[in-house]
C-alpha cells in the first residue's frame, strides 16, 4: 500500500457499484483514505465489495453509513443520487464533504441547492467519464480511472478547500481533472455520451422491430456490434441520464434527425460525388478526434 498522505480518514460510498466500487479500491490501494463503509440495498453486491477488499464495512442504514464520514460519495443512478440528498444531509456531520458520480450535472446541482441547505457549500459536482457496460462491484476496476478525466462543475457557494480536497482524491487515484460549468458539461456530454446512447439504443430497437430476427442475428455485422455496444448499459442509469439532461438530448435528437434525413436525400438520389465527400469528411475528423484523446492520454 503506498505510503502517501491520507486525504480523508473515513469515506462512505453510496452505491458500490462500477463507479463507487472502483474508486473505493482505488483509493484504499493508493492509502487516500483510512477506513471505507459501503452503503447499498443489495446485499449480495455489498458483500461482493466486502469480498473483493473494496470496503472495510457494509451497511444498508444510511445514517449508519454517513454520520461518521468526512468524505460521502453518491455513485448511485441520478434519480436515486438525488432523492437521497435530503437523507444524506440529516445525518450529516457539519465539516463533512459532499460529492456524486452523477453523468448530469446541471439537474443534480439544481436539487442540490434546493434540499441541502446550509450544506450546499460542501458539496462538490462530479462526473468520472469512464464506464464499462457491466455493472456492480463485481465489475470494479482499481484503475477504471487512471488517463480519464473527471469534470469538476463548483459553483459559486462551493467551499474551495472542500473542491481542492475533492480534486486531491480524485488525482490520487490517476484521474485528469478538468473544472467546468454545469450547462457547458451537460451540453458537452450529451453530444459525446448521451446522444450516441440513444443512437444505439434506437439501432437495436429497430432491428428488433424487424421480422424475421432469426436471420438478422445470425447476419449481424461486426459494424453493428461496435456501433450499438454502448446498448448493453445500464438501463436505468441511462433512463436516468436522458430524464435529467432531457431539453439537451432531445434537442441533441432532433439535430441528428436533421443530418439522417440529408443523408437519406443523398442516397434517393445517388449522390455518390456528395457521399464520397461528406464520408471522407466525417473519417478526416475522426482521425483528428483519435489523435487528439491519444495525446490527452
Amino acid at each position: 500500500m503506498s505510503q502517501q498522505k491520507k486525504i480523508f480518514d473515513k469515506l462512505a460510498v453510496i452505491g458500490v457499484g462500477l463507479i463507487g466500487g472502483s474508486l473505493a479500491g482505488a483509493l484504499k490501494t493508493s492509502g487516500a483514505v483510512g477506513t471505507i463503509v459501503g452503503f447499498g440495498r443489495n446485499p449480495e453486491n455489498l458483500t461482493t465489495a466486502l469480498d473483493r477488499g473494496f470496503v472495510d464495512s457494509v451497511t444498508t442504514d444510511l445514517a449508519e453509513a454517513v454520520s461518521a464520514a468526512d468524505l460521502v460519495l453518491l455513485a448511485t443512478p441520478v434519480s436515486t443520487l438525488v432523492e437521497l440528498f435530503p437523507q444524506v444531509v440529516a445525518h450529516l456531520k457539519p465539516e463533512a464533504i459532499l460529492t456524486d458520480a452523477g453523468s448530469v450535472k446541471g439537474d443534480v446541482v439544481d436539487s442540490a441547492r434546493v434540499t441541502l441547505g446550509s450544506h450546499f457549500a460542501q458539496f462538490v459536482p462530479a462526473h468520472p467519464i469512464a464506464g464499462r457496460e457491466r455493472s456492480g462491484a463485481a465489475a470494479a476496476d482499481t484503475d477504471l480511472f487512471r488517463n480519464h478525466w473527471v469534470v469538476l462543475t463548483p459553483v459559486a457557494e462551493t467551499n474551495p478547500q472542500a473542491l481542492d480536497l475533492v480534486q486531491q482524491m480524485w488525482e490520487r487515484v490517476g484521474a485528469k481533472v478538468r473544472l467546468m460549468d454545469t450547462a457547458t458539461h451537460d451540453r458537452i456530454l450529451g453530444m459525446t455520451s448521451h446522444l450516441p446512447h440513444a443512437v444505439a439504443y434506437a439501432l437495436v430497437a429497430q432491428l428488433g422491430a424487424l421480422e424475421g430476427m432469426e436471420d438478422y442475428s445470425s447476419m449481424t455485422a461486426g459494424g453493428f456490434l461496435d456501433i450499438t455496444r454502448v446498448a448493453s448499459s445500464d438501463p436505468v442509469m441511462w433512463r436516468d441520464i436522458f430524464v435529467h439532461n432531457a431539453e439537451i438530448t432531445a434537442d441533441l435528437i432532433a439535430d441528428h434527425r436533421a443530418v439522417l434525413k440529408r443523408m437519406e436525400e443523398l442516397v434517393r438520389s445517388k449522390d455518390a460525388d456528395e457521399l464520397e465527400a461528406w464520408f471522407e469528411s466525417a473519417k478526416k475528423l475522426r482521425s483528428e478526434l483519435q489523435s487528439v484523446r491519444a495525446r490527452n492520454k
